[in-house]
């Protein structure tokens, strides 16, 4: 990357300019190398300022500062070659992103929503890859930072970024996509999770819905049928509204959908409504830059899960599958309701939801009054609630049997001395919970 890349921000002041080809951009001095170009974020808990010095003897050969002193106690120092004061790191970084976006000719696709974030962003990723090389977000690095790291570690010839857009506050969306400037938006859903934090659903519509502020105009916007989006959308042009009940299911089991949708046939390699219509965003956006359903079908095909994000595996005698990677109430009926639909007697291992404020022993009761009154819920269903606030699941079932315990050890400890409660067992909580441990202990115990 060559030097003159950096003299382009827009608040930058050079303090020194030498023509220099940098290797990459780095932010973590744990892993710089030789020539890199580093740039010193801030947090609650550390100043990357700090550790400039540290940078250069690791052999940077240029840096961002918004220290005038640090700034110039480099300007004879014959490691370093280009030294610019910027007023804030974190925005410069965003505004280098957005210059790279624009400098390689990017295609953005955004995606925010209040859960199948990942999940759609996963979908839309095998989608298009099947006719342009595409990146996408790693994992669940979707903050300002993390879409930074995402255009900068984007290999050359990329013509796609697929960008999985984070929040915990208003203005977040907002700020992401100010700098991303999205070709395609798509908001999977409005629910409760941040409800905590926001107050109310109409907030959180509002938050997401920043989205639509920065959707290029020749763009489309992709939103799951909502009637508080349609409320706050600030997008005037292409607009595409899905919902399941677009979709006629021809056929669904273990691992497997069929659906229609729009005169077209397609497949999953999973189930449940919630899942084909997260398909339904990737399908839209394949449609809209010209991917022929025939492809389409084809990427939905290749489509994966993460880990922790409905893994299916056998562990001993049980079938494990494991969706503890994070709840909120939306996710939590969504995919209880598609293994009550899908498995009989199935042990549905549950636990706290986070960031509900208030209100959050109600939500949680819900959840337990969704179990108690699905259709498919009969006496040998065993619901196994772990935490405080889960107690209040088990609190409303009456119509099969519940218990709850205090912590994961507890949970653990009782279906391994209690391997007849059942064979299929799911895992649902928020990442707090560390669901993954009692998962890891079914597992080693398996092993012996």
């Amino acid at each position: 990357m060559k030097s003159s890349f950096f003299y382009s921000l827009k608040n930058g002041i050079i303090i020194k300019k030498q023509e220099y080809t940098y290797n990459k951009i780095s932010t973590d001095t744990r892993t710089i190398g030789k020539d890199d170009f580093y740039i010193p974020l801030k947090g609650e808990n550390f100043d990357g300022e700090n550790f400039i010095d540290h940078a250069v003897k690791q052999g940077a050969a240029g840096f961002l500062t918004s220290n005038k002193k640090t700034a110039e106690k480099y300007i004879d120092d014959d490691r370093v070659k280009t030294v610019i004061y910027v007023p804030d790191t974190k925005t410069a970084y965003m505004e280098l992103a957005q210059a790279r976006i624009t400098e390689a000719g990017y295609k953005v696709v955004g995606i925010t929503g209040s859960s199948g974030k990942t999940t759609t962003k996963e979908m839309v990723y095998t989608v298009i890859s099947e006719s342009f090389n595409t990146w996408k977000t790693k994992l669940n690095h979707n903050n300002e930072i993390g879409f930074c790291q995402t255009v900068f570690d984007a290999p050359e010839g990329t013509h796609f970024l697929i960008l999985e857009m984070g929040m915990r506050g208003p203005g977040e969306i907002e700020l992401i996509s100010k700098y991303a400037r999205p070709d395609i938006g798509i908001i999977t859903n409005i629910g409760t999770a941040h409800i905590g934090r926001l107050g109310s659903q109409d907030n959180i519509a509002r938050a997401k819905c920043e989205i639509t502020k920065y959707i290029k105009p020749d763009g489309i916007f992709i939103a799951r049928n909502c009637d508080l989006v349609k409320k706050h959308s600030e997008f005037k042009g292409i607009t595409k509204y899905y919902s399941i009940d677009d979709v006629v299911i021809k056929e669904q089991h273990v691992g497997y959908s069929r659906f229609d949708y729009e005169g077209f046939e397609y497949e999953l390699p999973i189930e449940g409504a919630h899942n084909i219509e997260n398909a339904l965003a990737a399908i839209n956006a394949g449609l809209f830059i010209g991917i022929p359903p025939k492809t389409i079908l084809k990427g939905l095909r290749n489509f994966e899960t993460i880990e922790n994000r409905w893994n299916v595996e056998k562990i001993g005698g049980y079938k494990i599958i494991n969706d503890c990677y994070n709840a909120n109430p939306d996710s939590m009926k969504a995919t209880v309701g598609t293994i009550l639909d899908m498995y009989d007697e199935p042990v549905l291992v549950l636990g706290d939801m986070g960031e509900l404020g208030d209100d959050a022993a109600k939500y949680h009761a819900k959840i337990g009054e969704f179990i108690n009154s699905h259709p498919k819920t009969t006496q040998n269903t065993v619901v196994l609630t772990v935490g405080k606030l889960s107690k209040e699941i088990s609190k409303q079932i009456t119509n099969c049997v519940t218990k709850n315990f205090d912590n994961i050890t507890q949970a653990a400890d009782y279906i391994l001395k209690n391997k007849n409660i059942g064979n299929i067992l799911f895992f649902k909580a928020s990442r707090s919970m560390k669901f993954e441990e009692i998962i890891n202990k079914l597992r080693k115990k398996g092993e012996t």
